[in-house]
């Protein structure tokens, strides 16, 4: 069984992000793996746990520096990995149409993991456009994953604490929430191991991708500014409880 686990090298949500020329950041910091990806790859090393003959493959589009990312992920446990290298920015409709072309070329894939976003761009479309491009079922902020022969059955996180369970036939793509585990982080000698795994390096021209005549661009990027005013709340008791309740339901509406 060949499971494939797409991830994105991120830029670490806590660094000081500056904007350069209204359309790029600053690449000076600190990158990662997207977090939502560390609990795809958590899963993947689950399931191989549990199944025999289970073999994992990270793929990743990115420049030349994603492989430390992709290092992560085999110190995590994963078997090897595949980096495709190109230095453009690259929208969710060619990221797909790359990932998809390089596990074709690697391999049979009988499951695809990944994140149910990315904590840069938040677009959450990768995952349903790898599945459009395969024809594979897709689900998203997966919380449960049960294999049972030639099928998956998943829980999905919907807003407001609804959870829907959904069969899906193998082999179909999987968006990993927050919920579905706890990150299993490496340690020194899984870090030592994986210097010896391989990872692949394919260029994005090499692929061969017919370009989309659909696309998206980045108009204009802005930093997020936020202003707060604090204000004290006096009163008794039921006062101060009427106006929270107040608060959350006309300014916040969060109830």
């Amino acid at each position: 069984m060949q499971l494939y686990v797409c991830i994105k090298h991120v830029p670490d949500s806590a660094a000081h992000i500056s904007i350069v020329d209204k359309t790029h950041i600053d690449e000076n910091l600190t990158f990662l793996l997207n977090p939502y990806d560390e609990h795809a790859i958590t899963e993947a090393v689950r399931i191989k746990e549990s199944l025999p003959g289970v073999e994992i493959i990270a793929v990743c589009l990115g420049k030349n520096d994603a492989d430390k990312t992709l290092r992560s992920a085999l110190a995590m446990g994963v078997d090897r990995g595949i980096l495709i290298t190109s230095d453009k920015r690259h929208d969710s409709i060619e990221t797909a149409q790359a990932l998809k072309s390089a596990i074709e070329q690697d391999g049979t894939p009988d499951l695809i993991f990944t994140g149910k976003e990315s904590i840069d761009a938040e677009g959450m479309q990768t995952m349903f456009r790898i599945g459009a491009l395969f024809d594979f079922p897709v689900a998203t902020n997966v919380v449960r994953v049960d294999i049972e022969a030639d099928r998956a059955v998943v829980d999905s996180a919907l807003s407001g604490g609804i959870v829907n369970t959904y069969e899906l036939s193998l082999p179909c793509v999987l968006g990993a929430g927050r919920g579905l585990n706890t990150p299993r982080y490496p340690t020194f000698p899984d870090v030592v191991k994986s210097k010896k795994k391989p990872i692949k390096k394919i260029m994005f021209k090499e692929l061969n991708i017919n370009v989309s005549l659909a696309g998206m661009n980045i108009v204009e990027l802005e930093p997020l500014l936020q202003s707060r005013e604090p204000k004290e709340i006096t009163g008794d008791a039921g006062e101060i409880a009427e106006t929270i309740i107040r608060i959350l339901k006309d300014e916040a509406k969060v109830i």
